[in-house]
Parts: C-alpha cells; sequence; structure tokens
C-alpha cells in the first residue's frame, strides 16, 4: 500500500508541476502500448477485501483513456500497425498508442469491444487456451474468493503451511498479503499444486471459476471477426516463463501460437508475458518467443515505446492500467514518458 501510495504523489507532483507537459515532446517516444486486464462496471472501485480489483477499470475510465490519447496527438493503432511503426518506420508517422487486454475474459467482450468499436480504436486480446478451456488454475482471483468465504484457513501441504484467521477485513488482507506472496513465489508447477490442495481442502471448484470469467473459443471467434481486434499469445497455462526450463517455456510459447491459430484459423503474429515484469521474463525468454515466430511480444516493464526498441521487438514496454489509479491525471503523466524515464534512470531500453 506504502509503495502505491507513493507512486501516486510521484505521478501527482508529475503532472501538477507541468513536468509531463514540458517533457512530453522529448520523452514520449514512438508512442505506448496500454496493458488493461478487466473491463467492468464498477471495477476498481470496490471497497472492502478485494485485491484484485487492481486488475479491473471502469468501461468509462477505458473511454476516457481512449480520448484523452487522442486529445494529445496519439494515434489508436493496432498492435500490427505498431511494430511496423517502429521496425520500418515512415516520415509521417505519428506517436501511436495501441490498447491491449490479457488473458480474454468475457468483460472484454462484454464491455470493452463496444466502447473500442464505437470510438473506431484497434485492440489486441492476449489468449492464453487453457484459461479458454477452463483448465487454467487462476489462482490469484481463487484465493481472494477461498479468503473471502472462510473465516480461518489451516492446511498443511509440500509446498506451504498456514494456519490463518480470515474473519474480519483486516485478518482477510493480512492473509492475503501473506498468501499471495508464497504462492506467488513458488514454481509454477507447485504453485498451482499449492492452490488446487487450498481449493480441495475449502470446496472451492477452481474450474467453475475459469469458466465463469474467460471468454469460450467461441466467444473468441466472434470478438476475432471485429477487424479492429487481434488476438496473441499469452502461453498455454498463463505461466511466468522465467521460472520454466527452456524446453517447458518452448513449449508454453509455440503450443499457445498453434493451438490458437487451429481454433480460429489464421496466423498469431504476436505474444504477452504472463505477469511480463523483469522476474517474469527476461533475454532467454525474448529469444524463445523471436525463434516461436511472433513479430513482437509485450512485457509488463514499465516504458513508452522508443526507437531503439526497433532491436528489441520481442521486449516492448507497457504502461499498466490499474484499478487503484483510475485518474486521467495518471495516465497523462504516464503517456508523456517522464513517470518510467525517471524510474529506468532515463535508460530507453530495459531488456536485460
Amino acid at each position: 500500500m506504502a509503495s502505491a501510495a507513493l507512486l501516486r504523489a510521484c505521478l501527482e507532483v508529475i503532472h501538477f508541476s507541468g513536468a509531463s507537459q514540458i517533457l512530453r515532446a522529448t520523452l514520449r517516444g514512438k508512442g505506448s502500448i496500454f496493458c488493461l486486464h478487466h473491463v467492468c462496471p464498477g471495477g476498481g472501485l470496490q471497497t472492502g477485501f478485494a485485491p484484485n480489483s487492481k486488475l479491473e477499470v471502469t468501461p468509462k475510465f477505458l473511454e476516457q483513456i481512449i480520448l484523452l490519447s487522442r486529445k494529445h496527438g496519439l494515434e489508436t493503432v493496432s498492435i500490427a500497425e505498431a511494430a511496423r511503426r517502429i521496425t520500418t518506420p515512415k516520415p509521417n508517422d505519428k506517436p501511436f498508442v495501441v490498447f491491449t487486454l490479457d488473458d480474454g475474459y468475457k468483460d472484454n467482450q462484454i464491455y470493452a469491444q463496444p466502447i473500442f468499436d464505437r470510438l473506431n480504436c484497434p485492440y489486441t486480446v492476449f489468449v492464453a487456451p487453457n484459461i479458454a478451456n477452463g483448465t487454467c488454475e487462476l489462482w490469484w482471483r481463487a484465493l481472494e474468493h477461498i479468503i473471502a468465504q472462510n473465516e480461518h484457513l489451516k492446511l498443511t501441504t509440500p509446498q506451504f503451511v498456514c494456519d490463518i484467521k480470515t474473519k474480519t477485513e483486516a485478518q482477510k488482507s493480512a492473509a492475503w498479503n501473506k498468501l499471495s506472496v508464497v504462492i506467488a513465489a513458488l514454481p509454477e508447477l507447485a504453485q498451482r499444486t499449492a492452490i488446487r490442495a487450498l481449493a480441495k481442502a475449502y470446496d472451492f471448484n477452481l474450474e467453475k471459476l475459469c469458466l465463469s470469467v474467460a471468454m469460450t473459443w467461441d466467444e473468441i471467434r466472434a470478438i476475432n471477426k471485429d477487424p479492429l481486434c487481434t488476438i496473441g499469445a499469452h502461453t498455454m497455462n498463463h505461466y511466468s516463463v522465467k521460472k520454466l526450463t527452456s524446453e517447458q517455456c518452448t513449449y508454453e510459447l509455440t503450443q499457445s501460437k498453434l493451438e490458437i491459430e487451429r481454433e480460429l484459423g489464421e496466423p498469431v503474429q504476436f505474444f504477452a508475458y504472463p505477469y511480463g515484469d523483469e522476474p517474469a521474463a527476461g533475454p532467454r525468454d525474448f529469444a524463445i518467443a523471436h525463434k516461436a515466430g511472433y513479430l513482437a511480444s509485450v512485457t509488463t516493464r514499465k516504458g513508452v515505446v522508443f526507437e531503439d526498441h526497433k532491436n528489441h521487438m520481442q521486449a516492448l514496454p507497457r504502461i499498466m492500467v490499474s484499478g487503484r489509479y483510475q485518474k486521467l491525471r495518471y495516465i497523462d503523466a504516464l503517456i508523456s514518458g517522464a513517470p518510467t524515464a525517471l524510474l529506468n534512470r532515463m535508460s530507453k531500453v530495459n531488456v536485460s
């Protein structure tokens, strides 16, 4: 919470000081790529115990971001057009913005697609086949539900031990802060074993959860018919690929591409690394993505796109749109490039 408050304070200073306006022309680079997950009414505005609300924004806020981007002279383009502007720029190319949504949730089609269509704004949905199949353990969502539905968690597994009271809101938040860190730090296969054990102990249906929030293949095929939509890959199982062996990583990147191509009957050219930050994806994984045949891959390493990214097309940065930062002045500061320039110590490319 303290770090979130500090970041908000920094964004406030950058915006209200006028620094974002002064530095925009120098630091905004060639453009920005936004990363979203859920778009739904009330998203990110929940009170009480709702740790995953950070992954949600309201439809109204999505619309406001699109209009703000255009107000600042950013062209809303497809990820394919952005890749072209990065690798083979033309003199009349304008700065761009790309909208991407990770995982392939139903609300992307129900609430986000109508906004993109009405505003004629291209967008990309990155799909993990086993989320669409209903067989992926959405462990972060499951953990939230299990904590919310119980007053005491007590379990001993080979992966972790917990004996935590979860009756009050404060206790639930404390349990989340402890268990989410423990589970996230586990090796990927052990992580899924742990959440399955916890779900079994507390009679929670992981498959039902996944199917309730994920687009089916029929729904993915339907949204893919939208000329503004691009479907990309997001691994088979939403694994943090840096924690996998080279063989496992190769499988996740290549098989997800093949599965989606089979379901849609067309090539898949773009990829997003699950989680996507420095601990989740690195140079080995960028090389595997290139070998798998992707034209470009996106991370969640914070930053805007610069000319030098033409040499690092498998490690493009994105700006995370969080439910905890649903103020246009925060977005205004972020697309100026000033906050991420400071975060990256003025380095334009962060791929190590």
